[in-house]
């Protein structure tokens, strides 16, 4: 909530009658009760060092004439005599003859009578500053603001809210915590942004949970991680850019289908989000590699896309029958691997590519073998992980990255996965390591989510392990992987 009320009682009793004060009032009789808090415990502090120094003042006295007071006490018949006498002699009270007769030997020493003597000159010096204090009011103020700035200092903390007087620089940004969600896309446009800890684990082979609810042919899509503050890059299948940031899409639960794409951009009839790339800020040395399904590759610099209008830019040229298949952002020393259909892959150095213009077609990426062939997916690599490739079947494997040779942009790639009826067309591929999860979601909007590590490591001419079970006529459509919860146990 943006503001927050709370009731407070401020009825206190000034001068032993109850009374409603203000704030001026609660402070002005604080002030006062603080005043006459410091009078009395001066007082009191007073009185305590004056009856010292009265006891001081007859140590001194008998220190200073020891011989005479010891000769006296030695003299005298019992200790009633002994005090009588002290009293008569020395013009001492009570409590002073009392004290010198309670005083132990060790005290008549030359170092002891020093010391006695040197106490009675710092409780003077006392009792004079406690005086001056009771007849000085400024000094009673000067106490009170020092106790409060000691107040302060050991029990006050930093505002919590900040005050200020242009709301102008309040971003939208500013109101929206910046945390972990998963964006998800299906076939027909809907979209959403799900927060990751509604998403838990499973063991690879079971059959999943509802991870958005669809209706009819619809599909899911994407799914994709991301944080709020993030802006991302929407490439439709047209080879149209726009831009959203995370906040602005819908925030929906995890069976929960979301709002259509419709009512966030401007698309044309049948056009369709394929990729959703997040952007931290936009900088020099970056670029958009785009593939198409007919194996057609480019690279455009980042900033080409740092202004993208509310109804999009041209993102590349496509010929009639080819669209766009994927994108991600690469640098200068990042290679690329692309996957096809019916199992090929090949894996080039992103500099391969020359940079060209947001309206070119790009150059060819990978040559088919086989006419019915196209491009499925592409993986920038970062790291020596493990390349994992899926089929619709729900078939899939991890295959060393070694295993995939570099190789010049435009041949014909080697075999990432093999495909039969058994496991079917592959789907897409992902780099992944053991520090991830996978996500999987099928044609009827099942999700699954589990652990990389339990995924087997074989080589490429394989034809892999059993990652989902899927119903008759249900395939794989799409999978994403995501960053573990910590905290979070697998199911």
């Amino acid at each position: 909530p943006l503001q927050t009320s709370f009731g407070v009682n401020t009825v206190a009793l000034v001068k032993g009658v109850p009374k409603v004060l203000n704030l001026k009032d609660i402070l002005e009789n604080f002030y006062f009760h603080r005043r006459e808090v410091i009078l009395r415990r001066t007082a009191f502090d007073l009185r305590k060092a004056e009856e010292k120094a009265h006891i001081l003042e007859g140590l001194k006295i008998a220190v200073e004439s020891i011989d005479e007071v010891v000769a006296l006490i030695r003299k005298a018949p019992d200790s009633p005599a002994a005090h009588e006498g002290l009293v008569k002699k020395f013009d001492l009270s009570d409590i002073q003859a009392k004290a010198i007769l309670d005083m132990r030997l060790a005290r008549l020493t030359g170092l002891e009578r020093d010391k006695i003597v040197a106490e009675y000159k710092e409780i003077m010096a006392i009792i004079t500053d406690l005086k001056d204090i009771l007849a000085t009011p400024e000094r009673v103020t000067k106490i009170i603001r020092e106790e409060v700035a000691s107040l302060k200092a050991d029990y006050g903390d930093g505002r919590r809210t900040e005050i200020i007087g242009d709301s102008e620089d309040l971003t939208m940004e500013s109101l929206v915590a910046d945390e972990d969600v998963s964006v998800t896309i299906t076939h027909a446009g809907y979209i959403k942004r799900t927060p990751l800890s509604q998403i838990r684990a499973q063991k690879r082979g079971g059959k999943g949970k509802s991870g958005m609810l669809t209706r009819g042919e619809d599909v899911v899509k994407d799914v994709f991680p991301a944080t709020n503050h993030q802006s991302l890059l929407l490439f439709s299948n047209c080879a149209k850019v726009f831009e959203l940031k995370v906040y602005n899409l819908p925030d929906a639960a995890l069976r929960s289908k979301g709002s259509h794409i419709a009512q966030l951009l401007k698309l044309r009839d049948g056009e369709k989000i394929v990729q959703i790339l997040p952007v931290k800020e936009f900088k020099d040395d970056q670029y958009v590699l785009s593939v198409t399904a007919k194996g057609f590759v480019k690279k455009t610099d980042l900033m080409a896309y740092s202004k993208v209008r509310e109804t999009g830019i041209i993102g590349l040229k496509l010929d009639d029958d080819d669209q766009l298949i994927n994108c991600a952002i690469v640098g200068k020393d990042d290679e690329v691997i692309i996957a096809t259909k019916m199992g090929k892959a090949i894996r080039f150095a992103s500099e391969d590519v020359r940079p060209m213009g947001r309206a070119s077609r790009g150059v060819t990426g990978i040559r088919f073998s086989e006419e019915k062939d196209e491009v499925m997916g592409m993986e920038v690599i970062h790291s020596q992980a493990t390349i994992l490739s899926v089929c619709e079947n729900g078939y899939g494997k991890r295959t060393p990255l070694e295993e995939y040779r570099v190789q010049t942009r435009g041949g014909k790639g080697i075999y990432t996965i093999k495909v039969t009826e058994r496991n079917g067309p592959v789907v897409g591929i992902l780099q992944v390591d053991e520090n991830e999860d996978l996500m999987c979601m099928t044609s009827s909007g099942k999700l699954m989510r589990f652990t990389i590590n339990e995924i087997g490591i074989i080589g490429r001419l394989t034809q892999g392990v059993r990652l989902m079970a899927v119903d008759e006529g249900e395939k794989i459509t799409s999978l994403c992987k995501v960053a573990k919860i910590d905290g979070e146990e697998v199911e």
